[in-house]
């Protein structure tokens, strides 16, 4: 450099080490990934494996609702063909007990306040519980022309909501030291 500027060069100088280019380090490697990567890989299995069984759950609770819709449609059908009454309001009844009995394992054995505790559980309009009530009553009387499609209707309402578990209300322990 002192020689491109014109100044002379002192003796004995050399050019200095000849150097070689700066060298890049090598690219990183994609494998294996950094720890914030198999964290987010985690959270994301995580969170579909917690989706998969959520949906599952879905369905399933969906599937059996239907089916117990269905079957109060199948009898509702089987019976207004047939035109058994009697046979119609036991066969809702059983359903009654038989899906209640799901949530509560005495409700198959319970009677008067302890039955009505447990229709109760599930939120219902009260015209629809006192129709459940009439309908425990009417099993056991002869055959009347009573209404029918508002008994399916309450049975199914009742069961639309009873099927999910979320729509109990929980007993607490004083109803259930007054059931026992």
């Amino acid at each position: 450099m002192i020689a491109a500027a014109g100044l002379p060069t002192p003796a004995g100088a050399t050019a200095g080490p000849s150097l070689r280019d700066i060298h890049l380090p090598a690219a990183p490697a994609w494998w294996p990934p950094a720890p914030g990567w198999w964290l987010l890989a985690a959270l994301t299995l995580t969170a579909l494996a917690a989706l998969a069984w959520a949906w599952r759950r879905h369905r399933r609770a969906h599937d059996r609702q239907q089916q117990i819709l269905g079957e109060v449609d199948r009898l509702a059908h089987r019976h207004r063909d047939e035109g058994s009454p009697d046979a119609l309001l036991r066969d809702l009844h059983q359903l009654l007990r038989r899906v209640a009995r799901e949530h509560d394992a005495r409700a198959a054995l319970q009677r008067g306040a302890a039955w009505r505790q447990t229709l109760a559980r599930v939120p219902v309009d009260r015209a629809t519980l006192d129709r459940l009530l009439a309908l425990d009553q009417l099993v056991y009387r002869p055959a009347t022309d009573g209404d029918d499609e508002a008994l399916v209707a309450a049975v199914r309402q009742w069961l639309r909501l009873a099927v999910k578990p979320s729509k109990w209300k929980a007993v607490t322990p004083v109803q259930e030291a007054v059931d026992a």
